[in-house]
């Protein structure tokens, strides 16, 4: 558990450190938060032709209103300390590789869905839009790291199935 907790903190440390030096986020997190800006804006528009995304700012043409995706809200910092928590726990690689594709596309589809709520949030009414914002998903997105951690320790963790035993062989009948 010790060891768990060391590497845990160790890559938390050293990821969150690499995603401050400023090539990356040149060159790495702001054009993942344009995609993600786009992402939203076309998937709004199925059913709202007003919403459009400019740079990291999914906006809304007709009334003015957007929401810019900044640091912290493009869903890399929880994707790190996802992670982190994978690379940490003892499994085989494989089983990685599989919790780290399918942890990554379920924190990013929350966080489309956050995203997308924050902005018809905020046209509706600030206030709501402030408490889900700064708490609800918050919240929200460090619980879906969680179940999905939980989910991925537990998948890895059932043994195979073991053969079915046959019953056991009745003792002979002694004669009397």
């Amino acid at each position: 558990m010790l060891r768990f907790f060391l590497v845990f903190l160790a890559l938390q440390l050293t990821l969150f450190g690499i995603n401050m030096l400023g090539w990356v986020q040149q060159h790495l997190v702001l054009p993942w938060t344009a995609l993600l800006a786009r992402i939203c804006a076309g998937l709004v528009t199925w059913f709202d032709s007003t919403a459009t995304a400019a740079g990291k700012v999914l906006w809304n043409a007709q009334t003015g209103f957007g929401v810019s995706i900044e640091p912290g809200c493009n869903g890399i910092e929880a994707c790190i300390v996802l992670f982190a928590a994978i690379m940490a726990f003892p499994a085989s690689w494989r089983h990685k590789l599989v919790g780290l594709v399918a942890g990554f596309v379920a924190v990013q589809a929350l966080n489309v869905v956050r995203v997308i709520s924050l902005f018809y949030l905020g046209q509706w009414d600030m206030d709501v839009f402030d408490f889900a914002h700064e708490y609800l998903w918050q919240a929200l997105i460090m619980l879906d790291v969680l179940v999905v951690w939980l989910v991925w320790v537990r998948a890895g963790s059932k043994a195979p199935a073991a053969p079915p035993q046959e019953p056991p062989v009745p003792p002979a009948a002694v004669a009397a």
